[in-house]
């Protein structure tokens, strides 16, 4: 518990209302989106409305020794905002204008508490589009999904988040501000601080600010969705589309398991008999579109597809779509705990690990729903069990343990887009080594050498 001459402080900075102290408000930052996660209260929780008091804010922090845990609406999966050592939850969600829409040079700055889903409402006026889309894009801010690098359902075609933040404005652990990027498509002016502060986790610093590039909206689209009487036929089929130098904006897979509790939660029609299911969309010029959809049914067919559903307007479009961005909030239904990963391997080894999960799952006696980004790798193999259940959730982290090293063996990664928080990082030696885990301390400690900022996610310190 914090003393009130500190608590006292923060309020002469940020002002009554901005400064959370009563329990029954620390216990709601107590959480964020991961299931089965150790949780800690924070002792205050402050939400400051500008840079500068954000920076006074870690001046207070680093006088009285407090660790800072950065967060926006709490919607990660990787424990990335739970304040582990309690101190102060600092919520970005006041700090929530789209300051500038730059139609010339085709960028948007906007604070970390915008939501992605309200910067493409403004975007799209202009003809526009800021392509990452998490699944959680209606509630999900800019500022958290800078941090974990998030992407989405778009990232096949159009990447992640990365891949368009252009610049950002941020407040050190020691209080000082840096801003680093700008508008030039060219820049390589010193280190680039810009890509190491996206996907830090706040570990590193705050963002305050946020400059990301756009894009002109698609012409047109259309979606697709590919039955399938074998999980493995479906698998085939991803790598036959790329093969085909076909590139969908989106192209996404779900298993009989996911398939069943989705339609039993949205009514969207969906062929509850199939093994699995792709759904798929191109995007473009129209006739570009036209060809590739035609291209798309065909391989489709050659690779096994039992139907194929080609969506005959927009309304059939966004039934497709809401029951693809329905499978986490339905498969949470089925059990009290819900333990989602993250698993990305290359296109080519998506029937490999496919057939990976489905054995771990039967090895360790659990219910496990897998779907996800299959066209860039990124399944999402969600365990149900309930975290009171001792015995089962020791199975739950073994198969959690063979999922992660199966996916590193394959060439692929701990994560495509929740981040490492708490929940992987006993995993990094896998990926980059001890070498690779001692060279993220270096960068840790020459930035936040108390580790101030969002301790024990990403980068331990070293007992």
């Amino acid at each position: 518990m914090l003393s009130e001459s500190i608590l006292r402080e923060l309020r002469e900075v940020l002002g009554g209302k901005n400064v959370l102290s009563e329990t029954e408000d620390l216990l709601t930052y107590a959480y964020d989106a991961t299931a089965a996660m150790r949780r800690k209260t924070p002792d205050v929780v402050v939400a400051p409305k500008s840079t500068e008091e954000v920076s006074q804010v870690l001046n207070i922090a680093q006088k009285y020794g407090l660790p800072v845990y950065p967060r926006g609406s709490g919607t990660n999966l990787s424990g990335g905002t739970i304040p582990l050592e309690g101190g102060i939850v600092l919520s970005l969600l006041n700090m929530n204008r789209i300051l500038e829409v730059d139609t010339e040079n085709l960028t948007a700055t906007v604070q970390p508490g915008v939501i992605i889903q309200d910067l493409n409402n403004e975007v799209a006026l202009h003809g526009l589009l800021y392509p990452p889309d998490p699944g959680t894009v209606t509630t999900a801010t800019m500022g958290g999904s800078v941090s974990e690098s998030s992407g989405g359902l778009r990232g096949l075609k159009y990447g992640v988040t990365k891949h368009y933040v252009m610049g950002m404005k941020l407040v050190l652990a020691d209080g000082k501000v840096i801003k680093w990027g700008g508008k030039t498509v060219k820049n390589v002016t010193g280190y680039d601080l810009t890509a190491l502060f996206t996907g830090a986790e706040g570990t590193l610093g705050i963002i305050t600010e946020i400059l990301v590039k756009l894009i002109p909206a698609p012409e047109t689209r259309k979606s697709l969705l590919g039955v399938f009487d074998d999980v493995d036929k479906a698998g085939r089929a991803i790598s036959a589309i790329i093969r085909n130098r076909i590139i969908p904006a989106t192209l996404e897979i779900m298993d009989n398991m996911t398939l069943r509790t989705v339609e039993n939660f949205t009514h969207a029609g969906l062929p509850i008999e199939a093994e699995a299911v792709l759904l798929i969309e191109v995007d473009g010029y129209k006739e570009v579109v036209e060809r590739e959809a035609a291209l798309v049914e065909d391989v489709l067919q050659q690779e096994g597809a039992v139907e194929v559903k080609v969506a005959k307007d927009e309304q059939e479009r966004e039934r497709i779509w809401f029951a693809r961005r329905s499978a986490l909030p339905a498969l949470a239904q089925k059990k009290p705990t819900t333990v989602l990963e993250d698993a990305t391997v290359p296109r080519s080894k998506i029937p490999e690990m496919l057939k990976a999960i489905r054995e771990i799952a039967k090895k360790y006696d659990l219910l496990i729903g897998t779907f996800g980004h299959a066209g860039d790798g990124n399944l999402h193999p969600t365990i149900l069990t309930d975290e009171r259940d001792k015995e089962e959730m020791a199975r739950v982290e073994k198969a959690v343990d063979e999922i992660f090293q199966v996916a590193i063996s394959l060439g692929g990664t701990l994560s495509g887009e929740h981040g490492i928080g708490i929940a992987k990082a006993k995993y990094l030696p896998l990926e980059f080594g001890e070498a690779g885990v001692r060279t993220l301390r270096r960068i840790k400690e020459a930035l936040d050498p108390e580790y101030r900022l969002n301790p024990g996610k990403i980068v331990l310190r070293k007992e």
